[in-house]
């Protein structure tokens, strides 16, 4: 039991420690131009290799810009190591990805669906988890309607393209993608089959 508590005793020491990212969304809407090719105009991706940002938390962009900054100058090293986003990111300001931040969030994500025949397995490990394998509920941390926590920078994951979730967690698994806090993500995603990743990956696509 105390393995599942961890991610509700974290989220609750994090709240309140996070400020709010002060930027200015009319000037990153100007600043997005470049992001469009991938993102799209409003950040509702139209190609389902890149995530959709539209109305992700503003302190999530802002982390993950930073992050994929970091990872570009440290060969690797520290951060999110993202050959394509390090380029981009290389000549940003940090005002720059707090602008950019903020106009992404006020976007609005566009709805998407989740096929029946996973609806049953996929709200079983969104919802509980798997205990005999040591797997927490993603609900812990994402919520019930999986829009996350913008405190605890915990991402809203619903809606997201179900190919962009599956290669993420795929990531975390390998331990590719390692920016998780505490390695939350690697830890559980290390636990999940193919079949999982597959299931939840679909699931979260169309999770209202």
């Amino acid at each position: 039991m105390k393995k599942f508590a961890l991610p509700v005793m974290l989220f609750l020491g994090l709240v309140g420690q996070v400020s709010a990212v002060e930027g200015n969304a009319e000037a990153g809407k100007a600043k997005s131009a470049t992001c469009a090719a991938c993102h799209g105009p409003d950040g509702n991706s139209p190609t389902d290799m890149y995530p959709k940002i539209a109305g992700q938390h503003a302190g999530y962009i802002y982390k993950q810009l930073k992050e994929f900054k970091a990872g570009m100058t440290s060969g690797g090293k520290e951060g999110r190591n993202n050959a394509v986003m390090g380029g981009m990111v290389a000549a940003l300001s940090d005002q720059d990805m707090k602008d950019l931040a903020v106009f992404y969030a006020s976007q609005t994500m566009k709805s998407g669906s989740t096929p029946e025949d996973v609806v049953a397995r996929g709200q079983q490990l969104f919802r509980a988890g798997d205990m005999d394998r040591g797997i927490a509920a993603c609900i812990a941390c994402h919520g019930p309607r999986g829009v996350g926590h913008s405190l605890a920078n915990f991402p809203k994951i619903s809606f997201q393209h179900p190919a962009y979730i599956k290669a993420q967690l795929e990531s975390f698994r390998s331990g590719t993608r390692a920016n998780d806090m505490n390695g939350m993500m690697r830890d559980i995603a290390k636990k999940l089959t193919d079949e999982d990743i597959e299931v939840l990956s679909k699931y979260l696509g169309g999770l209202h």
